[in-house]
């Protein structure tokens, strides 16, 4: 063999070995500026669709499939508030939707009209401040709702009932009920922490997954 094949060939090498690493060098810096974002299955855990509270570069993604007629699902919400409040800028909040219950679809359907107001997590507050009232498990009556969005300030209730017949939302449902499948959501509220699933449910156990993320 001679110099000239040597020479080629020994780029060859050289440039492929520049390609890989350059590669990898990339992904690492992809996974750093995105974080959990970077991961491959990430976006069975948050569509472009789904409602979010906190900065996109938040080193902790905290995603909640939730029912919003979940007693559950209700009586955990001040814990998530609270997680929130106490992390500021640290965690980024995700809401799926997991409708179980006879009435969720259509409350689901209020939660998402009033987005178009940019008013979901208020009205998100409201509709689990009031579900005893319209969400009870023997005799449910979702038309009660009514009388306490009028209390979300800003709220124009006229329009939420225009929007809430959009043609988008089944589809929104339907995404999240698919990827609530693919993860194995049997149960609300669920929770992931940078996509690592919450295995004993509770505020201490929760409390300790996002902080043991955080510290990495």
């Amino acid at each position: 063999m001679n110099k000239q094949k040597i020479t080629v060939i020994a780029t060859s090498v050289l440039i492929i070995i520049g390609f890989i690493l350059a590669v990898f060098f990339y992904q690492r810096a992809q996974q750093t500026k995105y974080g959990f974002l970077a991961e491959e299955n990430a976006e069975t855990f948050v569509r472009p669709h789904s409602p979010t509270m906190g900065p996109e570069d938040a080193k902790v993604y905290l995603v909640e499939f939730l029912d919003p007629e979940c007693e559950a699902c209700r009586a955990f919400y001040p814990a998530v508030k609270k997680i929130m409040e106490d992390h500021k800028g640290q965690i980024r909040l995700v809401v799926r939707y997991v409708p179980f219950h006879g009435n969720s679809k259509y409350v689901i359907g209020i939660l998402e009209a009033s987005r178009k107001q940019n008013l979901f997590w208020e009205t998100l507050e409201m509709v689990f401040k009031s579900q005893p009232a319209w969400g009870s498990h023997h005799n449910p009556q979702p038309q009660k709702l009514w009388g306490f969005l009028n209390a979300v300030q800003g709220l124009d209730v006229a329009r939420l009932k225009r929007d809430m017949s959009s043609e988008e939302i089944p589809k929104v449902i339907d995404q999240d009920m698919r990827d609530s499948q693919t993860l194995g959501v049997r149960a609300t509220p669920t929770f992931f922490v940078n996509g690592k699933k919450l295995q004993q449910f509770g505020y201490e156990p929760l409390l300790a997954l996002i902080r043991s993320e955080l510290s990495k």
